[in-house]
């Protein structure tokens, strides 16, 4: 019993739902939504004695491992300098975006949990398509929120001073306590940006919170961005809640996204997940507020962080896209590791 405590505060610190401490520094960063006075108690009593059914995401995969879609990893493609924009899926909310020179990461995560803890804590479902040493020479690493499934330790202290992380507000005294100098962390304030070689980063808004432990909720930062390298324009959602004003205003003082990572998972039961999670609904309706030319699904398929299925979230984000005549194209369930694309030519 002990060991299922110390999981359920694990797994509800990792996204962002406890919290004993006042309400932070950026507490106020949510106009559009009531804020929930959630702690690790009310998680445990949701997950164990709620009336809502937590599916059992691993034992679903292992029965049936094309709910998940995979595909090997092309390497050596991702090692030669692209001369075409390209994305990669690395699982979760990590994507390797490559183009004039650039590699970017987004929200890196290739450990085995996401959590504070090496032996406890949402466990992969799927397995990281590459390690660190693995990956292409970084040049910026980029941070939505300091969750432990968008900011993995293990993963940063890998990654190191070779790279130049952009963060969110509050977030440079964690990196310096790893060992990372504070001069290649450049935090954003909403609405900032700043450029590095040939990319363009502004910190756009999004609705969510931060903590890495009982005591630091929305201490630090969390956001959205929106990236240009020459003339390719990809917006990263990180994690967020839904409302029909931030995401118009980020389509309309960016009109030409191109392609737009979104993400569909994580978020049942509802009356407890809405505030900071968006459903496949949303998550269409998201893409269509920021009318970006594609969007891509993630977010979903490597960490079980709530009580959907994964038959489910399929079956929810396809009836999202009929719902609202999003095509296929226009919003696939991409697979994990794939590399796609994007010819400017």
């Amino acid at each position: 019993m002990r060991w299922i405590v110390i999981t359920i505060i694990v797994l509800a610190i990792a996204i962002g739902v406890s919290s004993c401490s006042s309400p932070g520094r950026f507490a106020d960063r949510n106009p559009y939504v009531t804020p929930k006075d959630t702690n690790a108690i009310d998680f445990f009593v949701m997950r164990w004695f709620g009336e809502d059914k937590w599916a059992d995401q691993a034992a679903e995969l292992a029965a049936n491992p094309n709910l998940v879609p995979m595909t090997d990893l092309a390497l050596q493609r991702l090692l030669v300098p692209a001369e075409q924009p390209q994305l990669t899926w690395l699982g979760h909310a990590t994507f390797l975006l490559q183009y004039r020179g650039m590699n970017v990461l987004t929200d890196p995560i290739l450990s085995e949990r996401a959590s504070p803890l090496s032996f406890t804590g949402p466990k992969r479902l799927t397995p990281a398509p590459l390690t660190v040493a693995e990956l292409p020479p970084i040049d910026v690493v980029i941070i939505s929120h300091n969750h432990y499934d968008h900011l993995d330790q293990e993963t940063i202290l890998k990654l190191g001073n070779q790279v130049d992380y952009f963060v969110p507000l509050g977030l440079t005294e964690w990196f310096v306590e790893q060992g990372i100098s504070a001069q290649r962390v450049h935090e954003f304030d909403w609405w900032d940006a700043r450029s590095f070689n040939t990319l363009q980063a502004t910190a756009t808004p999004s609705q969510h919170w931060s903590a890495r432990s009982l005591f630091d909720k929305n201490d630090t930062l969390w956001t959205s961005w929106h990236l240009r390298i020459g003339d390719w324009e990809v917006w990263f959602a990180g994690d967020s809640g839904y409302n029909p004003y931030q995401f118009k205003e980020i389509g309309q003082r960016f009109p030409d996204i191109d392609d737009a990572l979104i993400p569909i998972g994580a978020y049942l039961p509802r009356w407890f997940m809405k505030p900071q999670h968006v459903n496949p609904e949303e998550a269409v309706l998201m893409h269509l507020d920021l009318g970006a030319k594609r969007s891509y699904a993630m977010h979903w398929g490597t960490f079980q962080l709530a009580a959907e299925s994964l038959r489910e979230t399929r079956k929810d984000f396809e009836r999202a896209r009929e719902g609202h005549h999003v095509s296929e194209d226009a919003f696939p369930l991409i697979p994990i590791g794939v590399t796609i694309t994007d010819d400017k030519k």
